[in-house]
């Protein structure tokens, strides 16, 4: 039985929609604190909108809540005051600004007396940034862009952490810069929402797995109980039929 005191993400019947078109309905989920949990699905699964509606940037209904407190009913840069922060799929950096200029921006969601060790703890995970702090976010390569975009969002001291699709278009070497990275903060104590389509990548750090097609959740299950990637196209297959 899930203990409330240890949820940091309540999702309870939420539906994301644009206008009159629902694009994912009911659904029900929940992230512990320091536990990653990935969401997978095929292309128009509605991943992006859940996660949209979430963090306040699409409208739907349901109740959202962080650390006991429900959210649902706050605008997009009050939820953020709570400790969410969403990684959009395009990053969400301002590209003529330095690397330093965006991860003080991030830092500025941060207690003023944390800042600094956060800003040493986002440079940790990620070492290339302390050569890039004075090289501007839009001249750097894909892979710098994303790591920037995560070390941005940690500099904000987050206790919920969604990534939209992390390792979209990146090169290969960058996963397992990713992958440590994730699994650091999960040691921190952080709750991360994973969206990815890399089969591979998501069960290297994910704790349990939550697979949407068709705007509805068809699965829910621990990555101890591994999905190879034949039943995960079954999973797939099956619940577009239905």
């Amino acid at each position: 039985m899930t203990n409330a005191a240890n949820i940091a993400l309540d999702c309870r019947r939420v539906s994301a929609r644009y206008g009159h078109i629902t694009v994912c309905r009911n659904i029900s989920f929940h992230v512990n604190k320091g536990e990653l949990v990935t969401v997978m699905g095929p292309n128009g699964a509605g991943k992006t909108s859940l996660m949209g509606y979430i963090a306040g940037t699409v409208t739907g209904s349901g109740d959202v809540v962080v650390a006991g407190k429900t959210i649902s009913n706050l605008p997009c840069y009050k939820r953020s005051q709570t400790g969410l922060r969403l990684v959009p799929e395009g990053r969400g950096l301002f590209a003529p600004m330095t690397v330093r200029q965006n991860l003080e921006l991030g830092g500025r969601l941060a207690p003023e007396n944390r800042r600094a060790l956060l800003m040493q703890r986002a440079t940790e995970l990620f070492p290339i940034l302390k050569k890039r702090m004075d090289q501007t976010a839009g001249d750097m390569s894909g892979g710098e862009q994303q790591m920037l975009a995560v070390a941005k969002a940690i500099a904000g001291d987050p206790s919920v952490l969604i990534l939209d699709e992390p390792t979209q278009g990146l090169a290969p070497q960058v996963f397992g810069i990713l992958r440590d990275a994730l699994l650091a903060l999960k040691q921190d104590g952080m709750s991360i929402v994973l969206v990815e389509q890399r089969h591979a990548f998501a069960e290297s750090v994910a704790d349990r797995r939550i697979i949407l097609v068709g705007g509805r959740i068809v699965y829910q299950g621990e990555e101890r109980q591994p999905l190879g990637r034949d039943e995960l196209m079954a999973i797939y297959t099956k619940a577009e039929a239905a």
